[in-house]
């Protein structure tokens, strides 16, 4: 039985009521494809910072208490029995399990990476969240105490709150200057001509010290970037803020999965006639019909470790879909799962996704860790969720900033391939997330 009662909040924008909640541990919103939840204080979840996995639970008294001898493979197989399953024709999220898993942590499943010392990891189990219809914000809940909840929300939703708005200290600086990116550029040619890949994906890192939290300035970001799998997360001092266009892992009914990989942009012009010329070139781009085909390679075998033979398709090849900002190259493959396959497993097998590694992976993987000088942290990670049955959806962790403490840190980057030209890809980072920038460096203090 669930409980469930619409919120007395005559609001449609997600970061009004998130920063009503900002003071509730493991907070976090996902857009979900326009199928917009919100949940917070999760009955108990698992974290990893620093190497090490901690596992908490909320205690009768509303309070966090630690609880020994958790690690992911147990969590993985306490999650193999899902027991809820939804009537839903449409995968959505209807009670169970929302979280991150960073780059970096993804990557040291398979090889030696540096980590970022912000968390890596975040699963938390959620039995009570709020969901937009289409008359307004509702509460659900499967908890015992659903009434208790719904009352406290009511009562933290009638108090005012106040809203430290983010500031940067200064603009939001490259890593890297033209020439040391030049230089990274051709090193991945020569592995390339050596033979060690096919592809990589090469990222920047643009950071800046700041203030204040960075949820005060998500509604901006969202109407700017209209993604379709944005979404939030705060973990005390550590702020995740997605503005993501890419799906990872679909997990529907019936064990049926979809990925979506993204290779190939171009970006967007206010001229309808530019926009349609910069559409149509990035349409007939070989070279960027290339580099799609490798991701979609690499995804076909990554999913069909787990896949019934013969169950893996390539449904759509490279469809070109426009976003506020960029067009881009999107290719979709279907799988079916072997009956006996928990989705978590896959998820995590897959991880980091091919789109924003390389080809091979393993060896795109360790390329990126010699030339790239810095933890990727949650950036190329996925967000996303498992309802009690197994269902859910991740995206891909791209367009997405980062707060720890007081920095903030945005990323942008491209494959490199052969055909690659080194001033173009260089510009193919400004085009991603230059928006973003031009709208995050306007927050600058005032001198």
């Amino acid at each position: 039985m669930i409980f469930f009662s619409k919120l007395n909040q005559n609001v449609k924008d997600p970061s009004q009521l998130l920063i009503k909640l900002k003071q509730l541990f493991g907070m976090v919103y996902l857009n979900d494809q326009s199928h917009p939840v919100i949940a917070f204080l999760p009955c108990y979840y698992l974290i990893n910072q620093n190497n090490q996995f901690k596992y908490f639970k909320l205690n009768s008294q509303k309070k966090y208490e630690m609880i020994e001898g958790l690690d992911i493979d147990n969590f993985l197989e306490f999650n193999s029995c899902y027991t809820v399953h939804s009537d839903l024709t449409h995968t959505e999220f209807t009670g169970g399990y929302i979280g991150f898993v960073s780059y970096d942590y993804a990557t040291q499943q398979f090889v030696e990476s540096s980590v970022h010392p912000q968390p890596a990891f975040y699963f938390g189990h959620y039995d009570s969240f709020i969901k937009l219809q289409d008359d307004g914000w509702y509460f659900y809940s499967h908890a015992a105490d659903a009434e208790q909840q719904w009352n406290a929300l009511e009562q933290v939703l009638s108090q005012s709150s106040t809203n430290q708005l983010l500031s940067l200290d200064q603009p939001l600086k490259p890593r890297w200057s033209k020439s040391e990116y030049d230089h990274a550029f051709q090193n991945i040619q020569n592995y390339i001509l050596a033979g060690d890949c096919y592809q990589i994906n090469l990222t920047q890192e643009f950071k800046a010290p700041c203030e204040g939290m960075l949820l005060s300035r998500a509604e901006q970001l969202w109407h700017l970037t209209n993604a379709p799998y944005a979404g939030y997360l705060k973990l005390d001092s550590f702020e995740l803020l997605s503005c993501s266009p890419e799906l990872f892992i679909e997990f529907n009914s019936h064990q049926k999965i979809i990925t979506r990989p993204i290779k190939g942009t171009m970006p967007r012009f206010e001229d309808a006639n530019l926009d349609a010329a910069s559409k149509q070139k990035l349409k007939s781009s070989k070279k960027d019909q290339a580099e799609n085909v490798m991701i979609v390679d690499l995804l076909r075998n990554d999913l069909s470790i787990y896949a019934e033979t013969g169950s893996v398709k390539t449904t759509k090849l490279f469809e070109i879909e426009s976003f506020n900002q960029v067009h881009h190259m999107v290719s979709e493959i279907e799988a079916q799962l072997k009956p006996e396959i928990n989705p978590l497993q896959v998820l995590m097998s897959a991880l980091p996704g091919g789109s924003i590694t390389g080809a091979p992976k393993i060896r795109a993987m360790q390329i990126i860790e010699e030339l790239e000088g810095a933890a990727r942290g949650a950036y190329c990670g996925s967000l996303g969720y498992f309802n009690y049955d197994g269902t859910g959806r991740w995206n891909i962790l791209i367009r997405t900033i980062q707060k720890y403490q007081d920095e903030l840190s945005v990323w942008a980057g491209g494959g490199i391939t052969i055909a690659s030209d080194c001033d173009a890809e260089y510009q193919e980072c400004f085009d991603k997330v230059s928006a973003m920038l031009d709208l995050l460096n306007t927050w600058q203090k005032q001198k």
